[in-house]
């Protein structure tokens, strides 16, 4: 599936090229010890010719997420124009994300980071995993027992707890012969549990696709599941228009964020 050997500085490069500001590190407040990562995704949901229609997400691991209130660290590179704060407090963090039925994943509508953004007089400006960019079935069903050399795009956690630095973490992903899911080989940093994970897809003549496999769940018995984008997308589809059941005591995130763009 993946020359990473000869690809691996290239492949790093198009994952910073393409996603270095798709990232989001949090954390749960008042220094907790709960931290990961999460990612914006573009949901192609619809296309008309020339137009499309894209509904907006962040992504992550379930699991943690389980918590009132969460620490968003904000980086100057996410926004075009200056920032009123370093970090933004999330209450009722948990009720914000929908989990995905057992996929470990789950996600949140991004309509009130937005709005608060659009309060505060600054205005996102983030790398989205798109739709072009998330893995088919084909790419994953590529996997097998094999290990294909694997990138997670993640937010470690510095010695003050604040500092939250991106990594590109360097391992492998396998098929597991007994359950046939994904899973991680290698370390994954503390912080980085929720991250895109990404390989390149050899398209032959030292030429790759970078593509996003999907993210990365806790460890289970000592190992990270990795789930996988086709999963994710199919269960993003069964969801409802969240901007369709708005009422004045949804909160913010709940309205979503669509649109619609001429290609």
């Amino acid at each position: 599936m993946s020359e990473a050997p000869v690809f691996h500085d290239a492949i790093i490069k198009s994952i910073l090229g393409s996603a270095r500001r798709s990232t989001l590190p949090y954390q749960k407040a008042h220094r907790g010890n709960d931290f990961g990562t999460a990612f914006w995704f573009n949901d192609l949901v619809d296309r008309q010719g020339d137009t499309e229609t894209v509904r907006q997400y962040l992504v992550t691991a379930g699991a943690m997420t389980r918590y009132d209130i969460a620490e968003v660290r904000l980086r100057p590179e996410l926004s075009e124009s200056a920032m009123s704060a370093h970090a933004i407090a999330m209450v009722r963090f948990e009720q914000e994300w929908t989990p995905l039925g057992d996929s470990g994943v789950a996600v949140m509508p991004t309509g009130g980071l937005h709005a608060l953004a659009r309060r505060k007089r600054w205005e996102w400006a983030t790398d989205e995993i798109t739709d072009g960019l998330a893995a088919r079935a084909e790419d994953v069903a590529a996997v097998e027992a094999e290990p294909v050399p694997a990138y997670v795009l993640g937010h470690d956690v510095g010695p003050d707890r604040t500092d939250r630095p991106q990594a590109v973490v360097v391992g492998d992903v396998v098929r597991g012969a007994d359950d046939g899911r994904l899973w991680w080989n290698g370390t994954v940093p503390v912080g980085c549990g929720g991250a895109p994970v990404f390989v390149g897809v050899s398209l032959g003549d030292q030429r790759f696709k970078l593509v996003c496999l999907g993210v990365v769940l806790p460890a289970v018995d000592a190992r990270h599941p990795v789930a996988a984008f086709d999963g994710i997308r199919s269960a993003l589809r069964e969801l409802p228009d969240p901007s369709s059941s708005t009422t004045p005591d949804t909160p913010a995130s709940a309205s979503g964020r669509w649109w619609r763009r001429a290609r």
